[in-house]
Formats: C-alpha cells, structure tokens, sequence
C-alpha cells in the first residue's frame, strides 16, 4: 500500500502521466452507462424495440437482455465511425504525450456533438438555451454539453415514439378484426388478444418484420 502510495504520489513525470491516464480511464469508466444510453443512438433503438415487442403482446420475448444486446451492438455498429475519430483525434494522442487532458476532452467531445446536432431539433435545443439564458451559439463548437445532451436525448425519444406509433398500427388493426369477428360470433368471453397474437407473428414473421425495423432504424441515422 505504501509503495501505491508513492507511486501515485511520485513527482516523476512518467508516474504523473501514468496516474492522470489511470484517472481518465476511470472516469471515463463510471460515466459510460451515462455516455451510453445519452449521447449515442441506443435510446433510439432500445425504446423502438420496447415498441416492437409491446405491439407484439408477446410479454417476455424476446427476453429484455436479447433486446438490450442487440441495442448495445447496434449502438456500437452505428456509432463507429464517431468512436474512430475520437480514438484517433484524441485518445491516441494522449496516450502518447502529444496533447493535454484539456485538449483531448475538447477533440473528443467534437465529433460527439456534430452526431448529436445532426439529430436534434432546434426546438429542443433552443429550450435549454433560454432556460440558461445562454447566448446564441455560432457553431457547433459553441454549444455545451450540458445543454446538447438533453436536447439530443429529447430529440431522440421523440422520434423512437414517432417511429413505435407506426408499428403499432398494422398490429392495432389485427387486433380490431379479430375483436369484431370474436363479437360477431358471439365469444364475448374469450380474449380477443389470445386469438389475435398467433396472426400478429404470423404476419410479422412472414414480411420479416425485424429485418424491417433493423433497417428503419439503420436508415434514420
């Protein structure tokens, strides 16, 4: 324990490079899940395939870790061009000495921004720019985070809803004929959804409804 001590304590510049690139990893590690789910396209997805799978009324399944998964990797495919200049534009070179903290924080959160600007509504973001009184920002640059990333994430879940209502509709419809032929037959008592969820797979297996919401989703990016 000493010995960490004096390490981390040491004036050696090696050792003060290495602990300030231990303390960037760190944090950066305890912020993820909020870089994650924020400042990416995984609200987006995840909440689209929430939408799916409610339309669907099949409770469970897929189980909510298959979603996440498939949301989590689908972040990671749509984000990785954002993740490759920031890699190459700021993490390399600070690991390598060549800029400071300061400066690698301002490369990398650049090419976050401009994702987050190109998705989000003026609307949104000029909201939480007269709620701070801030002024008018000239460029992207300009524009906090703290102000961007709740805007963006705004943004983001009004558009997975947009997209969760238009498939709602085909489903919401089988669900209606098989409730009118139900009461036209007199089976009052029986639940129209039980009769109604073997056609709703049905037809989303047979128009391979997730290879349709996969690609809607790649292409509103």
């Amino acid at each position: 324990m000493n010995e960490f001590m004096e390490f981390f304590n040491s004036s050696s510049p090696d050792n003060v490079s290495t602990s300030v690139k231990l303390l960037l990893m760190l944090t950066v590690l305890s912020l993820a899940p909020s870089i994650l789910i924020l400042m990416t396209c995984f609200t987006r997805i995840i909440i689209v395939l929430s939408f799916v799978r409610t339309a669907l009324a099949t409770q469970q399944m897929p189980p909510t870790q298959v979603l996440l998964g498939l949301a989590l990797f689908l972040t990671f495919f749509i984000m990785s061009p954002v993740l490759q200049e920031v890699n190459d534009e700021a993490l390399t070179p600070l690991f390598n000495d060549e800029i400071n903290l300061e400066e690698a924080y301002t490369l990398a959160s650049g090419p976050f921004k401009e994702f987050m600007s190109e998705h989000t509504r003026q609307k949104d973001l000029q909201l939480f720019l007269d709620y701070t009184q801030a002024e008018q920002p000239e460029s992207i640059e300009d524009i906090p985070l703290t102000t961007l990333v709740p805007a963006f994430a705004l943004s983001e879940i009004k558009t997975a809803f947009q997209i969760g209502f238009m498939i709602f509709i085909p489903f919401l419809v089988i669900d209606m004929i098989v409730a009118s032929v139900l009461m036209s037959m007199g089976m009052m008592m029986l639940p129209p959804v039980m009769i109604s969820l073997p056609f709703k797979i049905l037809l989303f297996v047979l128009i391979d409804g997730w290879y349709l919401v996969i690609e809607s989703l790649l292409q509103s990016f």
